[in-house]
Protein backbone atom coordinates (compact mmCIF):
# COMPACT_ATOMS: atom_id res chain seq x y z
CA UNK A 1 0.00 0.00 0.00
CA UNK A 2 2.94 2.33 0.51
CA UNK A 3 4.32 1.99 -3.02
CA UNK A 4 1.55 3.96 -4.84
CA UNK A 5 1.88 6.73 -2.25
CA UNK A 6 5.61 6.92 -2.86
CA UNK A 7 5.07 7.14 -6.63
CA UNK A 8 2.49 9.92 -6.16
CA UNK A 9 4.88 11.84 -3.92
CA UNK A 10 7.69 11.61 -6.49
CA UNK A 11 5.33 12.80 -9.23
CA UNK A 12 4.32 15.81 -7.16
CA UNK A 13 7.94 16.66 -6.41
CA UNK A 14 8.87 16.36 -10.08
CA UNK A 15 6.03 18.70 -11.00
CA UNK A 16 7.04 21.27 -8.39
CA UNK A 17 8.33 24.52 -9.96
CA UNK A 18 11.08 24.62 -7.37
CA UNK A 19 12.57 21.40 -8.70
CA UNK A 20 11.77 21.65 -12.37
CA UNK A 21 14.90 23.21 -13.84
CA UNK A 22 18.28 24.47 -12.83
CA UNK A 23 18.86 28.20 -13.27
CA UNK A 24 21.11 28.94 -16.20
CA UNK A 25 22.38 31.97 -18.09
CA UNK A 26 24.49 32.66 -21.14
CA UNK A 27 28.20 32.17 -20.46
CA UNK A 28 28.64 35.91 -20.92
CA UNK A 29 27.61 35.96 -17.26
CA UNK A 30 30.16 34.35 -15.00
CA UNK A 31 32.81 34.69 -12.33
CA UNK A 32 35.19 37.62 -12.88
CA UNK A 33 32.89 39.36 -15.38
CA UNK A 34 32.71 43.10 -15.81
CA UNK A 35 29.31 44.77 -15.87
CA UNK A 36 28.67 48.16 -17.45
CA UNK A 37 28.63 51.12 -15.08
CA UNK A 38 26.14 54.00 -15.17
CA UNK A 39 23.53 52.03 -17.11
CA UNK A 40 20.74 49.66 -16.01
CA UNK A 41 22.30 46.19 -15.96
CA UNK A 42 20.38 43.63 -18.01
CA UNK A 43 20.52 40.09 -16.60
CA UNK A 44 18.72 37.24 -18.34
CA UNK A 45 18.53 33.50 -18.22
CA UNK A 46 16.22 30.54 -17.72
CA UNK A 47 14.55 29.06 -14.67
CA UNK A 48 11.26 27.28 -13.98
CA UNK A 49 8.45 28.47 -16.25
CA UNK A 50 6.39 31.25 -14.69
CA UNK A 51 8.41 31.33 -11.49
CA UNK A 52 9.69 34.18 -9.36
CA UNK A 53 13.37 35.00 -9.94
CA UNK A 54 15.43 37.28 -7.71
CA UNK A 55 18.65 38.91 -8.97
CA UNK A 56 20.88 40.73 -6.50
CA UNK A 57 24.18 42.60 -6.83
CA UNK A 58 25.99 45.08 -4.57
CA UNK A 59 23.01 45.54 -2.29
CA UNK A 60 20.52 46.01 -5.14
CA UNK A 61 17.79 43.45 -5.80
CA UNK A 62 15.30 42.99 -8.62
CA UNK A 63 12.53 40.37 -8.65
CA UNK A 64 10.90 39.30 -11.91
CA UNK A 65 8.78 36.43 -13.20
CA UNK A 66 9.96 34.01 -15.88
CA UNK A 67 7.74 33.44 -18.91
CA UNK A 68 6.08 30.23 -20.13
CA UNK A 69 9.40 29.11 -21.65
CA UNK A 70 11.31 29.82 -18.46
CA UNK A 71 13.07 32.93 -19.78
CA UNK A 72 13.55 35.76 -17.30
CA UNK A 73 14.83 39.30 -17.90
CA UNK A 74 15.84 41.56 -15.04
CA UNK A 75 17.18 45.11 -14.99
CA UNK A 76 19.31 46.09 -12.03
CA UNK A 77 19.70 49.83 -11.43
CA UNK A 78 22.73 51.66 -12.81
CA UNK A 79 25.77 51.46 -10.54
CA UNK A 80 29.14 53.14 -10.26
CA UNK A 81 32.45 51.51 -11.09
CA UNK A 82 33.89 49.24 -8.43
CA UNK A 83 33.94 45.79 -6.92
CA UNK A 84 34.56 42.99 -6.49
CA UNK A 85 30.93 42.06 -5.90
CA UNK A 86 28.90 38.88 -5.89
CA UNK A 87 25.84 38.38 -8.09
CA UNK A 88 23.18 35.98 -6.90
CA UNK A 89 20.26 34.67 -8.96
CA UNK A 90 17.65 32.74 -6.99
CA UNK A 91 14.39 30.99 -7.84
CA UNK A 92 12.68 28.69 -5.34
CA UNK A 93 15.40 26.54 -3.83
CA UNK A 94 17.74 27.04 -6.81
CA UNK A 95 20.58 29.58 -6.58
CA UNK A 96 23.26 30.61 -9.06
CA UNK A 97 26.16 32.74 -7.85
CA UNK A 98 28.93 34.64 -9.64
CA UNK A 99 31.90 35.97 -7.68
CA UNK A 100 34.63 38.56 -8.27
CA UNK A 101 32.27 40.73 -10.32
CA UNK A 102 33.52 44.20 -11.28
CA UNK A 103 31.62 47.20 -12.57
CA UNK A 104 33.28 49.37 -15.20
CA UNK A 105 33.30 49.80 -18.97
CA UNK A 106 32.34 46.97 -21.36
CA UNK A 107 33.13 46.85 -25.07
CA UNK A 108 32.49 44.21 -27.73
CA UNK A 109 35.46 43.53 -30.05
CA UNK A 110 34.15 42.11 -33.31
CA UNK A 111 34.93 41.62 -37.00
CA UNK A 112 37.30 39.34 -38.87
CA UNK A 113 40.94 38.24 -38.66
CA UNK A 114 42.50 41.61 -37.96
CA UNK A 115 40.37 41.83 -34.82
CA UNK A 116 40.90 38.15 -34.03
CA UNK A 117 44.70 38.56 -34.46
CA UNK A 118 46.18 37.80 -31.05
CA UNK A 119 48.68 39.71 -28.96
CA UNK A 120 51.20 36.91 -29.43
CA UNK A 121 50.99 37.41 -33.23
CA UNK A 122 51.46 41.18 -33.21
CA UNK A 123 54.42 43.53 -32.79
CA UNK A 124 56.50 43.23 -29.60
CA UNK A 125 54.46 40.27 -28.39
CA UNK A 126 57.08 39.31 -25.80
CA UNK A 127 57.37 42.77 -24.25
CA UNK A 128 53.64 43.46 -24.37
CA UNK A 129 52.83 40.14 -22.72
CA UNK A 130 55.42 40.58 -19.97
CA UNK A 131 53.86 43.89 -18.97
CA UNK A 132 50.21 42.74 -19.16
CA UNK A 133 49.45 42.62 -15.44
CA UNK A 134 46.02 44.26 -15.30
CA UNK A 135 43.74 42.49 -12.78
CA UNK A 136 40.89 44.90 -13.55
CA UNK A 137 40.93 44.24 -17.29
CA UNK A 138 38.78 41.18 -17.90
CA UNK A 139 38.48 39.32 -21.20
CA UNK A 140 36.18 36.69 -22.66
CA UNK A 141 36.18 35.12 -26.15
CA UNK A 142 33.22 33.53 -27.90
CA UNK A 143 34.13 30.30 -29.79
CA UNK A 144 33.65 30.37 -33.55
CA UNK A 145 30.43 28.52 -34.37
CA UNK A 146 28.59 29.05 -37.67
CA UNK A 147 24.96 28.01 -37.59
CA UNK A 148 21.45 28.96 -38.66
CA UNK A 149 20.13 28.15 -35.16
CA UNK A 150 20.39 30.89 -32.51
CA UNK A 151 22.76 29.83 -29.71
CA UNK A 152 21.79 30.83 -26.20
CA UNK A 153 25.22 30.25 -24.67
CA UNK A 154 28.81 29.26 -25.51
CA UNK A 155 31.87 27.57 -24.10
CA UNK A 156 33.83 30.44 -22.61
CA UNK A 157 34.69 32.23 -19.39
CA UNK A 158 35.97 35.59 -18.18
CA UNK A 159 39.66 35.85 -17.32
CA UNK A 160 41.75 38.55 -15.70
CA UNK A 161 44.46 40.02 -17.90
CA UNK A 162 47.81 38.39 -17.14
CA UNK A 163 51.00 37.88 -19.14
CA UNK A 164 49.70 34.43 -20.07
CA UNK A 165 45.99 35.05 -20.66
CA UNK A 166 46.58 38.10 -22.87
CA UNK A 167 48.63 36.18 -25.44
CA UNK A 168 45.62 34.54 -27.08
CA UNK A 169 43.33 37.56 -26.85
CA UNK A 170 42.59 40.07 -29.62
CA UNK A 171 45.54 42.46 -29.91
CA UNK A 172 43.41 45.38 -31.15
CA UNK A 173 40.88 44.70 -28.41
CA UNK A 174 43.53 44.55 -25.70
CA UNK A 175 45.38 47.70 -26.78
CA UNK A 176 42.08 49.56 -27.03
CA UNK A 177 41.01 48.33 -23.59
CA UNK A 178 44.38 49.01 -22.01
CA UNK A 179 44.30 52.63 -23.16
CA UNK A 180 40.82 53.07 -21.69
CA UNK A 181 41.82 51.41 -18.41
CA UNK A 182 44.95 53.50 -17.97
CA UNK A 183 43.08 56.70 -18.86
CA UNK A 184 39.81 56.16 -16.99
CA UNK A 185 41.12 54.19 -14.02
CA UNK A 186 38.10 51.84 -13.99
CA UNK A 187 37.66 48.11 -14.73
CA UNK A 188 37.40 47.23 -18.40
CA UNK A 189 35.50 44.25 -19.84
CA UNK A 190 36.32 43.07 -23.38
CA UNK A 191 34.16 40.57 -25.26
CA UNK A 192 35.83 39.16 -28.40
CA UNK A 193 33.58 37.38 -30.88
CA UNK A 194 35.57 38.02 -34.07
CA UNK A 195 36.07 35.40 -36.79
CA UNK A 196 38.79 35.60 -39.43
CA UNK A 197 37.62 36.00 -43.00
CA UNK A 198 34.02 36.63 -42.00
CA UNK A 199 31.64 38.34 -44.42
CA UNK A 200 29.40 41.10 -43.13
CA UNK A 201 26.22 39.31 -44.22
CA UNK A 202 27.05 36.46 -41.84
CA UNK A 203 26.55 38.91 -38.93
CA UNK A 204 22.98 39.84 -39.94
CA UNK A 205 19.67 38.08 -39.42
CA UNK A 206 18.51 36.27 -42.53
CA UNK A 207 15.01 37.76 -42.52
CA UNK A 208 16.45 41.29 -42.46
CA UNK A 209 18.63 40.59 -45.47
CA UNK A 210 15.61 39.23 -47.32
CA UNK A 211 13.17 41.98 -46.39
CA UNK A 212 15.59 44.76 -47.36
CA UNK A 213 15.34 43.74 -51.03
CA UNK A 214 19.01 44.59 -51.64
CA UNK A 215 20.56 41.16 -51.37
CA UNK A 216 18.40 38.81 -53.43
CA UNK A 217 21.22 37.67 -55.73
CA UNK A 218 23.44 36.92 -52.73
CA UNK A 219 20.69 34.99 -50.94
CA UNK A 220 19.82 33.11 -54.14
CA UNK A 221 23.43 31.97 -54.45
CA UNK A 222 23.31 30.65 -50.90
CA UNK A 223 19.94 28.95 -51.40
CA UNK A 224 21.50 27.06 -54.29
CA UNK A 225 24.48 26.05 -52.15
CA UNK A 226 22.22 24.97 -49.30
CA UNK A 227 20.09 22.80 -51.56
CA UNK A 228 22.94 21.10 -53.41
CA UNK A 229 25.95 20.84 -51.10
CA UNK A 230 26.50 17.44 -49.49
CA UNK A 231 29.43 17.48 -47.08
CA UNK A 232 29.49 13.70 -46.63
CA UNK A 233 29.75 13.27 -50.39
CA UNK A 234 32.47 15.93 -50.56
CA UNK A 235 34.44 14.13 -47.84
CA UNK A 236 34.07 10.78 -49.58
CA UNK A 237 35.43 12.21 -52.83
CA UNK A 238 38.27 13.86 -50.93
CA UNK A 239 39.28 10.57 -49.28
CA UNK A 240 39.31 8.85 -52.67
CA UNK A 241 41.54 11.57 -54.14
CA UNK A 242 43.78 11.52 -51.07
CA UNK A 243 44.25 7.77 -51.32
CA UNK A 244 45.13 8.09 -54.98
CA UNK A 245 47.60 10.89 -54.22
CA UNK A 246 49.27 8.82 -51.52
CA UNK A 247 49.51 5.91 -53.91
CA UNK A 248 50.96 7.80 -56.87
CA UNK A 249 52.54 10.85 -55.25
CA UNK A 250 51.57 12.88 -58.32
CA UNK A 251 50.33 16.44 -58.21
CA UNK A 252 49.39 18.56 -55.24
CA UNK A 253 47.98 17.02 -52.08
CA UNK A 254 44.15 17.35 -52.07
CA UNK A 255 42.74 19.91 -49.63
CA UNK A 256 40.21 18.87 -47.02
CA UNK A 257 36.83 20.28 -48.08
CA UNK A 258 35.34 22.98 -45.87
CA UNK A 259 31.65 22.85 -45.18
CA UNK A 260 30.16 26.16 -46.43
CA UNK A 261 27.01 25.56 -44.41
CA UNK A 262 28.86 26.14 -41.13
CA UNK A 263 31.42 28.72 -42.26
CA UNK A 264 31.82 32.44 -41.60
CA UNK A 265 30.31 33.56 -44.91
CA UNK A 266 26.83 32.05 -44.94
CA UNK A 267 24.23 34.74 -44.18
CA UNK A 268 23.22 34.82 -40.48
CA UNK A 269 25.71 32.13 -39.45
CA UNK A 270 27.68 34.41 -37.16
CA UNK A 271 24.64 36.32 -36.00
CA UNK A 272 23.31 33.04 -34.63
CA UNK A 273 26.56 31.42 -33.56
CA UNK A 274 28.70 34.11 -31.96
CA UNK A 275 26.56 37.25 -31.64
CA UNK A 276 23.19 36.01 -30.40
CA UNK A 277 24.55 34.60 -27.09
CA UNK A 278 25.73 38.07 -26.02
CA UNK A 279 22.97 40.28 -27.44
CA UNK A 280 21.50 42.30 -24.61
CA UNK A 281 24.53 42.24 -22.31
CA UNK A 282 24.84 45.82 -21.15
CA UNK A 283 27.76 47.43 -22.96
CA UNK A 284 29.22 50.84 -23.67
CA UNK A 285 29.80 50.07 -27.35
CA UNK A 286 31.42 48.06 -30.15
CA UNK A 287 34.75 48.23 -31.96
CA UNK A 288 34.84 46.54 -35.37
CA UNK A 289 37.58 45.56 -37.81
CA UNK A 290 36.18 43.94 -40.96
CA UNK A 291 35.70 44.60 -44.64
CA UNK A 292 38.41 42.67 -46.44
CA UNK A 293 36.01 39.82 -47.25
CA UNK A 294 33.46 42.23 -48.70
CA UNK A 295 35.87 44.35 -50.77
CA UNK A 296 34.79 42.67 -54.02
CA UNK A 297 31.22 43.84 -53.29
CA UNK A 298 32.08 47.30 -51.97
CA UNK A 299 29.02 49.07 -53.38
CA UNK A 300 26.80 46.50 -51.71
CA UNK A 301 28.61 47.25 -48.44
CA UNK A 302 27.21 50.79 -48.59
CA UNK A 303 23.85 49.32 -47.60
CA UNK A 304 24.98 46.18 -45.81
CA UNK A 305 27.31 47.74 -43.25
CA UNK A 306 24.96 50.41 -41.85
CA UNK A 307 22.10 47.90 -41.89
CA UNK A 308 24.20 45.51 -39.83
CA UNK A 309 25.06 48.21 -37.28
CA UNK A 310 21.45 49.36 -36.96
CA UNK A 311 20.17 45.79 -36.60
CA UNK A 312 22.59 45.19 -33.73
CA UNK A 313 21.45 48.36 -32.02
CA UNK A 314 17.79 47.50 -32.49
CA UNK A 315 18.18 44.05 -30.96
CA UNK A 316 20.44 45.15 -28.13
CA UNK A 317 17.81 47.61 -26.97
CA UNK A 318 20.38 50.14 -25.71
CA UNK A 319 19.68 53.02 -28.07
CA UNK A 320 22.41 54.04 -30.50
CA UNK A 321 25.44 52.75 -28.63
CA UNK A 322 28.80 53.84 -30.13
CA UNK A 323 30.10 51.75 -32.99
CA UNK A 324 33.67 52.45 -34.09
CA UNK A 325 35.40 50.63 -36.93
CA UNK A 326 38.83 50.42 -38.51
CA UNK A 327 39.06 51.46 -42.14
CA UNK A 328 40.94 48.99 -44.33
CA UNK A 329 44.71 49.39 -44.22
CA UNK A 330 46.99 49.72 -47.22
CA UNK A 331 47.69 46.32 -48.75
CA UNK A 332 49.09 44.61 -51.89
CA UNK A 333 51.63 46.09 -54.26
CA UNK A 334 51.94 49.78 -54.98
CA UNK A 335 51.07 50.85 -58.53
CA UNK A 336 52.71 53.56 -60.63
CA UNK A 337 49.58 54.94 -62.29
CA UNK A 338 46.16 55.90 -60.89
CA UNK A 339 43.72 53.04 -61.29
CA UNK A 340 40.48 51.59 -60.00
CA UNK A 341 40.51 49.69 -56.72
CA UNK A 342 37.97 47.50 -54.94
CA UNK A 343 39.69 48.18 -51.63
CA UNK A 344 39.42 51.93 -52.21
CA UNK A 345 35.70 51.50 -52.91
CA UNK A 346 35.28 49.50 -49.69
CA UNK A 347 37.04 52.24 -47.71
CA UNK A 348 34.66 54.71 -49.32
CA UNK A 349 31.66 52.61 -48.24
CA UNK A 350 33.01 52.55 -44.69
CA UNK A 351 33.43 56.32 -44.65
CA UNK A 352 29.94 56.86 -46.06
CA UNK A 353 28.52 55.09 -43.00
CA UNK A 354 29.68 58.01 -40.84
CA UNK A 355 27.00 60.22 -42.42
CA UNK A 356 24.39 57.46 -42.55
CA UNK A 357 24.33 56.59 -38.85
CA UNK A 358 24.80 58.62 -35.66
CA UNK A 359 27.36 57.83 -32.99
CA UNK A 360 29.77 56.08 -35.34
CA UNK A 361 33.48 56.56 -35.90
CA UNK A 362 36.25 55.48 -38.25
CA UNK A 363 39.89 54.89 -37.35
CA UNK A 364 41.92 55.55 -40.50
CA UNK A 365 45.06 53.38 -40.77
CA UNK A 366 46.09 53.95 -44.39
CA UNK A 367 49.64 54.42 -43.04
CA UNK A 368 49.87 51.22 -40.96
CA UNK A 369 49.44 48.41 -43.50
CA UNK A 370 51.92 45.99 -45.05
CA UNK A 371 52.01 45.27 -48.79
CA UNK A 372 52.69 41.56 -48.37
CA UNK A 373 50.57 40.84 -45.30
CA UNK A 374 46.84 41.37 -44.95
CA UNK A 375 47.42 41.26 -41.18
CA UNK A 376 49.60 44.27 -40.31
CA UNK A 377 51.53 43.58 -37.10
CA UNK A 378 51.19 47.08 -35.64
CA UNK A 379 48.03 46.60 -33.63
CA UNK A 380 49.06 49.04 -30.90
CA UNK A 381 48.39 52.11 -33.03
CA UNK A 382 45.14 50.63 -34.32
CA UNK A 383 43.91 50.19 -30.75
CA UNK A 384 44.98 53.73 -29.85
CA UNK A 385 43.16 55.28 -32.80
CA UNK A 386 39.97 53.49 -31.83
CA UNK A 387 40.51 54.55 -28.21
CA UNK A 388 40.73 58.18 -29.31
CA UNK A 389 37.18 57.98 -30.63
CA UNK A 390 35.89 56.49 -27.39
CA UNK A 391 37.82 58.82 -25.08
CA UNK A 392 36.68 61.90 -26.99
CA UNK A 393 33.07 60.98 -27.73
CA UNK A 394 32.08 58.80 -24.79
CA UNK A 395 34.30 59.95 -21.96
CA UNK A 396 34.66 63.67 -22.61
CA UNK A 397 38.39 64.01 -23.21
CA UNK A 398 39.43 66.96 -25.37
CA UNK A 399 41.81 65.09 -27.66
CA UNK A 400 42.16 64.76 -31.45
CA UNK A 401 40.27 61.70 -32.65
CA UNK A 402 39.00 62.04 -36.23
CA UNK A 403 41.16 62.03 -39.34
CA UNK A 404 40.88 64.93 -41.80
CA UNK A 405 37.97 64.31 -44.20
CA UNK A 406 37.06 65.79 -47.57
CA UNK A 407 34.50 68.61 -47.37
CA UNK A 408 34.24 70.41 -50.72
CA UNK A 409 36.01 71.45 -53.93
CA UNK A 410 36.03 74.36 -56.32
CA UNK A 411 37.72 74.88 -59.67
CA UNK A 412 39.92 77.92 -60.08
CA UNK A 413 42.19 78.77 -63.05
CA UNK A 414 42.70 75.18 -64.16
CA UNK A 415 43.24 73.93 -60.62
CA UNK A 416 41.03 72.33 -58.00
CA UNK A 417 41.04 73.68 -54.47
CA UNK A 418 39.98 71.14 -51.85
CA UNK A 419 38.67 71.97 -48.40
CA UNK A 420 38.71 69.57 -45.46
CA UNK A 421 37.02 69.06 -42.10
CA UNK A 422 38.54 67.73 -38.88
CA UNK A 423 42.01 69.05 -39.58
CA UNK A 424 42.91 69.62 -35.94
CA UNK A 425 45.82 72.03 -35.74
CA UNK A 426 46.02 72.07 -39.52
CA UNK A 427 47.03 69.89 -42.44
CA UNK A 428 50.54 68.52 -42.30
CA UNK A 429 52.82 66.13 -44.20
CA UNK A 430 54.69 62.99 -43.30
CA UNK A 431 58.21 62.23 -44.55
CA UNK A 432 58.09 64.01 -47.96
CA UNK A 433 57.65 67.78 -47.86
CA UNK A 434 55.01 67.93 -50.58
CA UNK A 435 51.57 66.33 -50.67
CA UNK A 436 51.56 63.02 -52.52
CA UNK A 437 48.80 60.57 -53.31
CA UNK A 438 46.56 62.84 -55.39
CA UNK A 439 45.19 62.10 -58.87
CA UNK A 440 43.22 64.46 -61.07
CA UNK A 441 40.95 63.97 -64.10
CA UNK A 442 39.22 66.01 -66.76
CA UNK A 443 35.88 65.35 -68.47
CA UNK A 444 37.26 62.17 -70.05
CA UNK A 445 37.43 60.61 -66.56
CA UNK A 446 41.04 59.55 -67.03
CA UNK A 447 43.10 60.16 -63.92
CA UNK A 448 46.74 61.18 -63.88
CA UNK A 449 49.13 61.82 -61.02
CA UNK A 450 48.67 65.35 -59.71
CA UNK A 451 50.82 67.99 -58.13
CA UNK A 452 49.51 69.34 -54.86
CA UNK A 453 50.35 71.93 -52.22
CA UNK A 454 48.89 72.94 -48.90
CA UNK A 455 47.47 76.45 -49.24
CA UNK A 456 45.88 76.93 -45.83
CA UNK A 457 45.07 75.27 -42.55
CA UNK A 458 42.35 73.19 -44.22
CA UNK A 459 42.94 73.58 -47.98
CA UNK A 460 45.01 71.86 -50.66
CA UNK A 461 45.44 72.95 -54.29
CA UNK A 462 45.69 70.18 -56.91
CA UNK A 463 46.61 70.39 -60.59
CA UNK A 464 48.31 68.70 -63.54
CA UNK A 465 49.70 70.29 -66.71
CA UNK A 466 48.03 67.64 -68.87
CA UNK A 467 44.58 68.37 -67.41
CA UNK A 468 43.66 71.98 -68.31
CA UNK A 469 40.01 71.53 -67.34
CA UNK A 470 39.99 69.39 -64.18
CA UNK A 471 36.69 68.09 -62.84
CA UNK A 472 37.60 65.49 -60.21
CA UNK A 473 40.26 64.57 -57.67
CA UNK A 474 41.05 61.35 -55.85
CA UNK A 475 43.34 60.81 -52.89
CA UNK A 476 44.87 57.55 -51.71
CA UNK A 477 42.61 55.77 -54.20
CA UNK A 478 44.42 52.43 -54.51
CA UNK A 479 44.83 49.12 -52.71
CA UNK A 480 48.16 50.31 -51.34
CA UNK A 481 48.40 54.05 -52.00
CA UNK A 482 51.53 56.13 -51.55
CA UNK A 483 50.19 59.11 -49.59
CA UNK A 484 51.38 61.40 -46.83
CA UNK A 485 48.81 64.01 -45.73
CA UNK A 486 47.83 64.06 -42.08
CA UNK A 487 46.75 66.45 -39.36
CA UNK A 488 49.42 68.10 -37.24
CA UNK A 489 48.38 65.61 -34.55
CA UNK A 490 49.45 62.75 -36.80
CA UNK A 491 46.08 61.36 -37.88
CA UNK A 492 46.24 60.40 -41.59
CA UNK A 493 43.84 61.96 -44.05
CA UNK A 494 40.83 59.84 -44.96
CA UNK A 495 41.05 58.47 -48.54
CA UNK A 496 38.40 60.04 -50.76
CA UNK A 497 37.24 60.97 -54.25
CA UNK A 498 35.25 64.00 -55.37
CA UNK A 499 33.53 62.16 -58.24
CA UNK A 500 30.72 59.62 -58.13
CA UNK A 501 31.63 57.79 -61.31
CA UNK A 502 30.64 54.15 -61.47
CA UNK A 503 33.15 51.92 -59.72
CA UNK A 504 34.37 48.44 -60.53
CA UNK A 505 32.24 46.79 -57.81
CA UNK A 506 29.03 48.66 -58.64
CA UNK A 507 27.35 45.71 -60.31
CA UNK A 508 28.71 42.91 -58.13
CA UNK A 509 25.87 41.44 -56.09
CA UNK A 510 27.16 38.08 -54.83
Amino acid sequence: MKKPLLILTLMLVAASPNCFAEIRTSSVFGDSMVLQRSKPIHVWGWADPESSVEVSLAGKTETVKSDAEGRFDAKLPAMEAGGPHQMKISSGDQTLQFSDVLIGEVWVCSGQSNMQWAVEQADDADLESLAANFPSIRMISVPRIGTQEPQTSFDGKWESCTPESVKQFSAVGFYFGRQLHQTLGVPIGLIDNSWGGSSAEAWVRRDLLKSSGNFEELLAKWRDTESTYDHEDAMAKFKTKLAEWKKTGKGRKPSTPRNPLINQHRPANLYNGVLYPIIGYTIRGVIWYQGESNAGRAYQYRNLFPMMIQSWRDEWGQDDFPFYWVQLADYLQEVDEPSDSAWAELREAQTMTLSNLPNTGEAVIIDLGEASDIHPKNKQDVGKRLARWALANDYGYKIPYQSPTYKSMKTLDGKIVLEFDHVGGGLDLFDVQEPIGFAIAGPDKKFVEAEAKITGKATIEVSAESIPQPVAVRYAWANNPVCNVQSKEGLPMTPFRTDDWKGITADVKK
